[in-house]
């Protein structure tokens, strides 16, 4: 089945996932634009809306290493839920964190045992961005926040496919994979105002 050329705007397209999202667009036969270091813009309602006025859809992938996680992950959420309906963008698919993903038997992972709790306050701050998104974005907002089950592989070989899964820590997954994913919760929408795992098939 042919699939309609969109126009996509991906925020934080200078990281890792960002760029493979990019491509993946590309290849496909979308219309990218890439918007690089948006960690500042991301958080206003009115620049997103600039941004992304005559897109389709948005890819979310941003993270300033500079601000509060706190503060700046719900800020996002907010301007993301302001200003992509205000520019009449009707597809969000964001990138989440694992940490706060449910496993397999119900408890987040970060609660698992063993599991880093160096960084559990980013942990949080990033589910406190999902839990603003899930309370604040309106109706015509159709989005979905996927993560990694477990983490990225940046050096693995990507295997061409993925599958929606629990947490689980020792899961792993590509980048160009992942971009799979998020590409097709646009051209084929399935999931909807959840935060879902992505590990490799």
């Amino acid at each position: 089945m042919e699939t309609k050329q969109q126009r996509i705007i991906v925020f934080g397209s200078s990281g890792r996932v960002g760029r493979a999202a990019v491509a993946e667009a590309r290849r496909r036969g979308h219309e990218v634009t890439a918007v690089r270091r948006a960690d500042g813009e991301v958080t206003d309602g009115a620049a997103v809306a600039r941004l992304a006025a005559g897109h389709d859809a948005a890819v979310v992938s941003v993270y300033d290493p500079g601000a509060g996680p706190a503060e700046f992950f719900p800020a996002v959420a907010r301007a993301i839920a302001e200003g992509l309906p205000a520019a009449g963008v009707g597809r969000l698919v964001s990138v989440g964190l694992a940490s706060v993903l449910p496993t397999a038997s119900g408890g987040p992972l970060m609660d698992t045992a063993g599991y880093p709790q160096e960084w559990r306050e980013f942990y949080l701050a990033h589910g406190a961005g999902t839990d603003t998104l899930r309370e604040v974005a309106p109706g015509t907002l159709d989005w979905v926040v996927l993560s990694p089950a477990g983490d990225f592989d940046h050096e693995a070989v990507p295997s061409g496919g993925y599958l929606v899964a629990p947490a689980e820590a020792g899961s792993r997954i590509t980048p160009a994979d992942f971009a799979r994913a998020l590409l097709d919760q646009i051209e084929r929408p399935t999931l909807h105002r959840t935060h879902t795992g992505v590990a490799s098939a």
